[in-house]
């Protein structure tokens, strides 16, 4: 079983609500289901978010969509993002970043692939951090052993506000690997996808994209019109 959890919530401190904001007229929220759900190798998506009412919205966006939602702690993001991948007993578990309208299937989907060949504890290509992915396609994915173990393992309140902070502090404790893509067109790292703030929005409303794009479509898109 492999699941993927969305981590999301409206209360940014950058760009409050940003995952109900449209690109395209369609919400964040909305982007980043639709395009988890063309994955062919997770059995399941849930989506993490703050039990707080300010995320009532967002909850019922995902509702919508027929998203299980999961909903925990504000600041123990770690907390949080574990409750929600136990639900269902999986053997790894792959976070989805809601920053991210445009992941990418195709990305997720060699991520998953190759971090069950390499037998690592954790694995990524979301970021261009020791490979040349753009930042903004892919995800990171852990086994529930390795989730668990951090779990148990973070105290201090830096390592529980973001998932793999405690792993990164310990690098010498986990088994990590990440990798260049297979095709030469995608290795972009300049490339920035994610939306931290109203200008990164502003940035990708120049394209024309659209929800169902492949990750060479994206890039030829950029590559056209910048």
């Amino acid at each position: 079983m492999i699941t993927g959890v969305i981590q999301a919530r409206l209360g940014s401190r950058r760009l409050p609500g940003k995952m109900l904001m449209r690109l395209k007229g369609i919400s964040l929220i909305e982007w980043v289901v639709r395009r988890l759900k063309r994955s062919s190798r997770l059995d399941e998506i849930i989506a993490a978010i703050p039990s707080g009412e300010i995320d009532d919205p967002l909850e019922c966006a995902l509702g919508a969509m027929s998203v299980e939602v999961f909903r925990g702690s504000e600041n123990d993001v770690l907390g949080r993002f574990c409750q929600a991948a136990r639900r269902s007993n999986p053997q790894h578990v792959v976070r989805v970043c809601a920053d991210n309208p445009l992941v990418s299937w195709e990305a997720i989907d060699l991520l998953i692939e190759r971090h069950l060949g390499a037998g690592v504890d954790y694995s990524y290509n979301h970021v261009p951090r020791r490979n040349l992915w753009p930042d903004g396609l892919g995800a990171e994915i852990a086994s529930m052993e390795t989730l668990d173990r951090i779990d148990r393992d973070a105290v201090e309140p830096d390592h529980r506000e973001h998932l793999f902070n405690y792993l990164w502090a310990h690098p010498d404790r986990f088994l990590i690997q990440t990798f260049d893509p297979p095709v030469e067109n995608w290795r972009r790292p300049e490339i920035k996808l994610d939306v931290d703030a109203a200008e990164d929005l502003e940035y990708l409303e120049r394209f024309n994209f659209s929800i169902e794009m492949t990750v060479d479509e994206i890039l030829n898109e950029m590559r056209k019109n910048s």
